[in-house]
C-alpha cells in the first residue's frame, strides 16, 4: 500500500511539473513580447561590451521590452549570486550556463524547459547548430538551454617571442614533445638573475585543462562516461598523461611556480609580453584584441597518441521562475539567430555554434585576431565533453584543487590522485 501510495505521490509531482512547463510555453506563445526583463552576464569589460552590443541589437528589434543587464564582473561570484538567486525563486529570467554546471539546477526543477518553444519557433532549427554544442544540454531528454558557442582549448602564442628566440611558430601535427621543446626553448631570465622572468608556458592543472591530454593518452576521467561511478586518475594512461603534465612545473619549470601565479597570473603575463603560450579557450580573444605591444595567434593541441579537445559550451537559460517568459524566449531567440550570434562572434567572443555563422567572415575573418580563428573549427570532430553529471562541478572543484598542489610539488601526484579519488567518491551514484 505504502509503494503504490509512493508511485501515486510522484506520478502527481511529475505531472505537476508537465502541467506547469506546458502552462509556462502556452503563455508564452499566447502573448506578444513586453514588459521587462533581467539578462546576467559576467566577464571582464570587453565581453561586456559584446552582450551589451547584442542587448542594443535586440532592443532595436523590439523596442517596447526593456532589458535589464544585471553585470558581475567575477565568474564565481557570478555562478554564487545565481545560485542563491535560483534556490530564493529570484533568478534572473535569462542568464547563461556552461555544460558542465546546469545539470544540479535542471535536477531541481529551475530552469525552464525549451523544447516546446524551439518546436514553435521560426528562428531556432536544432539541425542548423553544431551537434556538439546542441547535446550536452539535454537533461532527461529535455532541452534546458540554446547554446551560443563551442570552443575548445587551444594554444594562444606570442609571435614576437617567437620570432626573438627563432623557434617555428606552431603548426597542426605538432606533438607533446614539440610543445615541451617549445616551451623550454621561451622560458628565459632576460635581467641575468638567475631566475626565469619570462615563462614558455602558462596553464593551471584543473581537471578541465588537464582532461584532452588525458584523452589523448588514451586515458579517461571516469569509469564510464555515460554512466560514471568512480574516478579513474590511476589509470596506467590517466597517470602517465597527469604526470607529464605535472612535469611541466614540477620538473621542467616553463610554467611559473605559485609564488609568482600568485603574484602575477600568467594570463596576465602572456597581456603584458612576458608569457609565450597560454592555454585558453575562445573567451579570452576580446580582451587579447586590445594587446598593443606585439602579434599573437593561436594553434591547436598539441597531440598524443591521438587526437583529442575538450568542449567549452555556454548556453543561454530561461527560470522556471521568469515571470516575463514571452520577453525572455524572445532574447534567447534572437540571440540565436544568424544575427545575434554574428555580433558575438564579431566581438570575438564566441565560437558560434550555428554552423552557418561559424562558417562566415564574422568569425573566420582573418583581419579581425586570431588570424588562425579556424582552429577552432578544426577541432570540432575531437572535442570532448566530460561527464554530464549533477555533481561533475563539485567533483571538478575537488580534482582541480589535489591537482594543483601535486602541479606545484606540494604533494606527490599518486597522493594527489588518493585524496581526489576518496573526496569525490561521495559525488558518484552508489
Amino acid at each position: 500500500m505504502l509503494r503504490k501510495l509512493l508511485y501515486i505521490g510522484l506520478a502527481l509531482v511529475a505531472g505537476g511539473m508537465l502541467l506547469r512547463e506546458a502552462w509556462g510555453f502556452a503563455a508564452a506563445q499566447q502573448a506578444a513580447p513586453g514588459g521587462s526583463f533581467t539578462f546576467m552576464i559576467f566577464g571582464e569589460p570587453a565581453e561586456k561590451e559584446a552582450y551589451d552590443k547584442l542587448v542594443a541589437a535586440f532592443s532595436q528589434r523590439y523596442p517596447q521590452v526593456k532589458v535589464e543587464v544585471l553585470y558581475i564582473p567575477s565568474q564565481t561570484s557570478y555562478r554564487t549570486r545565481l545560485a542563491a538567486d535560483l534556490a530564493a525563486g529570484t533568478p534572473a529570467d535569462v542568464f547563461l550556463l556552461n555544460y558542465r554546471r546546469y545539470a544540479q539546477f535542471a535536477a531541481r526543477g529551475v530552469l525552464e524547459p525549451l523544447d516546446a518553444y524551439v518546436a514553435q519557433s521560426k528562428v531556432i532549427k536544432l539541425a542548423d547548430f553544431y551537434p556538439e554544442a546542441v547535446q550536452p544540454f539535454y537533461h532527461n531528454k529535455r532541452l534546458m538551454g540554446i547554446p551560443q558557442n563551442l570552443s575548445s582549448l587551444v594554444v594562444y602564442y606570442n609571435k614576437n617571442l617567437f620570432d626573438k628566440a627563432k623557434v617555428p611558430y606552431p603548426k597542426p601535427g605538432w606533438t607533446w614533445n614539440d610543445f615541451l621543446q617549445t616551451a623550454k626553448a621561451l622560458t628565459k631570465d632576460t635581467d641575468g638573475d638567475g631566475a626565469p622572468d619570462q615563462f614558455g608556458l602558462g596553464t593551471e592543472a584543473s581537471i578541465f585543462r588537464v582532461a584532452p591530454f588525458i584523452w589523448q593518452n588514451k586515458g579517461d576521467l571516469v569509469d564510464d562516461p555515460e554512466n560514471p561511478k568512480r574516478l579513474t586518475l590511476d589509470a596506467p594512461a590517466t597517470k602517465e598523461a597527469l604526470q607529464w603534465f605535472m612535469d611541466l612545473q614540477v620538473r621542467h619549470k616553463v610554467v611559473p611556480n605559485k609564488l609568482l601565479e600568485r603574484a602575477r597570473p600568467s594570463e596576465d603575463r602572456f597581456l603584458d609580453g612576458t608569457l609565450a603560450m597560454f592555454l585558453n579557450s575562445r573567451r579570452g580573444v576580446p580582451t587579447y584584441r586590445d594587446i598593443k605591444d606585439f602579434d599573437w595567434d593561436v594553434a591547436p593541441l598539441p597531440r598524443g597518441k591521438e587526437q583529442a579537445g575538450i568542449l567549452h559550451a555556454d548556453a543561454f537559460f530561461m527560470a522556471a521562475a521568469s515571470r516575463n517568459k514571452p520577453a525572455a524566449w524572445a532574447f534567447i531567440e534572437f540571440a540565436n539567430s544568424r544575427e545575434g550570434q554574428t555580433i558575438l562572434a564579431q566581438s570575438g567572443r564566441t565560437v558560434p555554434s550555428l554552423k552557418s555563422v561559424a562558417q562566415s567572415p564574422a568569425f573566420l575573418d582573418p583581419n579581425n585576431k586570431p588570424r588562425n580563428s579556424r582552429v577552432f573549427l578544426d577541432t570540432i570532430p575531437y572535442i570532448r565533453a566530460v561527464p554530464l553529471m549533477e555533481t561533475w562541478a563539485d567533483i571538478e572543484t575537488l580534482v582541480s584543487e589535489d591537482l594543483e598542489r601535486a602541479f606545484h610539488g606540494d604533494v606527490p601526484l599518486e597522493e594527489a590522485i588518493r585524496a581526489a579519488t576518496n573526496r569525490t567518491q561521495r559525488f558518484f551514484p552508489k
